[in-house]
């Protein structure tokens, strides 16, 4: 047999591995084009118009970080998912626990929240005897009802508790109440807006490693990336919970990194890893004080976790946080 031909089958996958060669390595890396994009001049609209038939028909979703340089040139930031990418649909009230703590969740801002709240006081009779839309706090002969804002944007959290103590029977008389109202109530109370504060969740860099710092403490944060990443790390080989363990505050997860997503044909053809793999990785909360949490990547496995791989998973776990 002619040696010439034994080289033909590799020759065939190279040549099919690189048929879409362009200017920027094996494929056209669209990363350039955000580069060289230039702002167009904007559209004018009559002013006979009417405003009520027009709105965006294609909107933009704001990007979710700051631009950083990645390690080989100019990386995109990536777009916050419009209507925020939640492949499951929550609920308006969710319930929230760690040991025996326990508080209720309300997609909606403290400022709508607070009005309902009041009125869930007055109309069950609990004996107000004080209330303070200033630190959402409304005293009562039962118990202690308090709102602040939770630890997404748009959300509120409520407890009722005596001493310190969560009453049962409260939550469970609130969840039902708020069940019944619709995340569309218009009524907001100006004091109480106050309690929303600004962005809770913050991607860093201290050194050559990111964290996420988060401005709670850290029994509630690890309560609701818990409820987060057992709803969303659902995804077999792409990402997946394995372990969570309140005592330690630490979650176990298996995750696709950005490096094996990346790697080219080529890579693939010549690597012992002939298909993509997952690795698993570590969720660490560490408490930096009172209301100051910080969450850390770290590898679990003898597969490589680069800087990126470390921004990418921290960005996608905070996205759940936000």
């Amino acid at each position: 047999m002619n040696s010439a031909l034994k080289w033909m089958p590799l020759v065939a996958v190279i040549a099919l591995v690189t048929a879409g060669c362009a200017r920027e390595g094996y494929y056209h890396d669209r990363n350039i084009d955000y580069a060289e994009a230039r702002e167009g001049t904007p559209l004018t609209l009559p002013e006979t118009r009417n405003p009520a038939r027009y709105r965006d028909a294609m909107p933009v979703p704001e990007a979710n970080r700051e631009f950083h340089p990645g390690e080989e040139g100019f990386e995109a930031p990536s777009p916050q998912a419009l209507g925020g990418g939640r492949s499951v649909e929550r609920e308006f009230v969710e319930r929230r626990s760690v040991g025996r703590d326990s508080w209720l969740i309300v997609a909606a801002d403290p400022g709508t929240v607070w009005p309902q709240l009041e009125s869930f006081a007055n109309t069950r009779g609990l004996g107000v005897t004080s209330t303070d839309s200033a630190s959402g706090v409304i005293e009562t002969r039962q118990a202690r009802l308090s709102l602040r804002q939770g630890l997404r944007a748009g959300d509120s959290e409520i407890r009722c508790d005596q001493g310190g103590t969560p009453v049962v029977e409260c939550l469970d008389a609130l969840e039902q109440y708020f069940s019944a109202r619709s995340a569309s109530a218009s009524t907001s109370s100006l004091a109480a807006q106050r309690l929303a504060g600004e962005e809770r969740v913050s991607l860093e860099q201290q050194g050559d490693e990111w964290v996420v710092a988060i401005p709670l403490d850290i029994d509630r944060t690890w309560a609701e990336l818990s409820y987060q990443l057992e709803q969303e790390f659902t995804v077999e080989e792409r990402r997946e919970l394995l372990e969570s363990d309140p005592q330690a505050h630490d979650f176990l997860i298996s995750y696709m990194t950005l490096t094996e997503r990346n790697r080219n044909p080529l890579q693939v053809v010549f690597s012992a890893d002939v298909r993509q793999m997952s690795q698993q990785i570590r969720l660490v909360l560490e408490s930096t004080g009172p209301e100051q949490t910080v969450l850390r990547a770290v590898n679990a496995s003898e597969r490589d976790f680069t800087s990126g791989d470390q921004r990418e998973l921290l960005e996608r776990v905070a996205g759940l946080l936000r």
